[in-house]
């Protein structure tokens, strides 16, 4: 068996009822979100996990092949061929023996969230719209879809009721707001639950956006 995904976690109190996966964006680590988990204001009944996994390093072509951390490479920006589909099945793959090894300590996977932002929101929405499992919900931040086109023919229909809250820069130069709008318009027309929201920022995360996250996931976990 390969060895699992590195990652830094954060517990929100011992004995941690609940699971959230989170993947970070281009360039990034576990660690960069690592510090926020205090900003969701949980309340002390929702005990949470947070698993923040490192992307592999790998060459980044539009970054003239320089080395960096990256869920899969990206060749061109145009949104609809932007990520690369070997790259992302691998990661797909290596993400997800992370999840099956973090539901063996014993959470059940209602009781798990995933989330993401940029690439790793790419992320999210691959693996949560094909799991065989239902999750308690999706987060998808600043993102996109993968391989729009094969899509429909390889979800899965066990989180399609599933909440899934997509959110977005109205100023994002990085991923347009119209490649976030179609990921989520995409997503709804196959039958899954989608609420979208737009905020006024870039290709980041603001108070506001982190506030209604933490309210999210106290719903969503039904803490």
């Amino acid at each position: 068996m390969a060895d699992l995904l590195p990652f830094v976690d954060v517990e929100t109190a011992e004995q941690p009822e609940f699971l959230v996966i989170w993947l970070h964006g281009l360039g990034d680590s576990g660690h960069g979100f690592a510090p926020i988990v205090p900003a969701f204001n949980l309340p002390a009944g929702c005990k949470v996990r947070f698993v923040f996994p490192h992307a592999p390093t790998r060459p980044i072509t539009i970054n003239n092949g320089m080395k960096m951390p990256g869920w899969y490479d990206i060749a061109s920006m145009d949104i609809v061929s932007r990520a690369d589909e070997a790259g992302v099945r691998e990661s797909a793959s290596q993400i997800e023996a992370l999840i099956d090894a973090e539901l063996a300590k014993g959470f059940k996977p209602e009781q798990m969230v995933l989330a993401g932002f940029s690439q790793g929101g790419v992320m999210a929405y691959h693996i949560g719209t094909r799991l065989p499992f239902k999750i308690a919900g999706i987060l998808s931040l600043s993102t996109y879809l993968a391989v729009p086109e094969k899509l429909a023919d390889e979800v899965v229909a066990a989180n399609k009721q599933t909440p899934i809250l997509a959110m977005h820069g109205t100023g994002d130069d990085v991923v347009p707001l119209k490649a976030g709008k179609m990921a989520a318009d995409t997503l709804k027309d196959l039958g899954f639950n989608v609420t979208w929201r737009e905020f006024a920022m870039q290709h980041n995360v603001c108070p506001a956006q982190i506030a209604e996250i933490g309210s999210w996931l106290q719903k969503v976990l039904k803490a």
